[in-house]
């Protein structure tokens, strides 16, 4: 795979994965826009490698806070850090038994077609646009209860649909229990490390397993995982800066543009 693909990977990985535009829509096109067949299982790992590390190293002070109070739950008391804690694994169990069950019966790439991508691009954009518009702005992720961040967890399963976009379905149910826009968008991504985490553990695996990294060297998978730790990170600062002036609007005309061109490009083909 030449430099130009890798940078192009890596750079569409860490942008979109934290943005509510479906990092999964745009890897599962790419290749096909880049004119290569598929850019194999260690590119996949290392990009989500990059960006994972990315929301670890923008989000570190929360992290070090959840640390210390998972240690404090231990001996029975609850501290703030613990409480997100709480919040953030009370979300995991529907996604992970849902994409368990996807994974053991090897019905995830049922979902990966143009046709699926295209649909959901343009109806999750709705939602995203109605929770933003007439969501109360009451919530921090301080006075969430643990039943909002079940609901939020819920609502993730639309993620294993390519195009739906995980932080833009866990984004619009924050904005819809009243979650402020910033707090709605680090609620979110703090629920992607479990996620991400997940997918590069299984990913890691399948590739151990395989023994084969798609024609790709260890080199290229360092080059992607930089650039998308880069991306990811620039991607994730400039969202949490500027998501309360300008809200999430701009994502959803996005969504609109990418899905409205998919129809057509699937219509010029048929």
């Amino acid at each position: 795979m030449s430099l130009i693909h890798l940078v192009v990977l890596a750079l569409v990985q860490g942008i979109t994965e934290f943005l509510p535009i479906s990092s999964s829509a745009h890897l599962i096109l790419a290749p096909g826009v880049l004119g290569v067949t598929d850019q194999g299982p260690l590119i996949d790992v290392m990009a989500h490698a990059g960006s994972l590390v990315a929301v670890l190293v923008y989000f570190h002070r929360d992290i070090a806070e959840v640390t210390t109070g998972k240690l404090a739950l231990l001996t029975g008391k609850v501290t703030p850090g613990g409480r997100l804690a709480l919040l953030v694994a009370i979300s995991m169990p529907p996604v992970f038994i849902v994409a368990g069950g996807l994974y053991v019966f090897d019905l995830a790439g049922v979902l990966r077609s143009p046709a699926v991508i295209a649909a959901s691009t343009l109806v999750f954009a709705l939602p995203l646009w109605l929770a933003d518009k007439y969501g109360p702005q009451v919530k921090t992720t301080e006075t969430l209860s643990y039943r909002d961040a079940a609901l939020i967890g819920v609502a993730q399963l639309f993620a294993l649909v390519p195009g739906a976009s995980r932080s833009g379905v866990t984004m619009t149910a924050g904005r819809a229990l009243g979650l402020k826009r910033s707090e709605s968008a680090r609620f979110s991504m703090l629920m992607a490390i479990p996620v991400i985490a997940a997918f590069g553990l299984v990913s890691g695996i399948q590739l151990a397993r395989s023994g084969s990294a798609g024609g790709a060297g260890l080199t290229d998978g360092l080059v992607v995982a930089g650039l998308s730790f880069l991306a990811a990170w620039l991607a994730i600062a400039a969202l949490m800066k500027l998501v309360d002036r300008v809200g999430f609007l701009p994502f959803v005309l996005y969504r609109l543009a990418l899905g409205g061109g998919l129809v057509v490009l699937l219509v010029l083909e048929v």
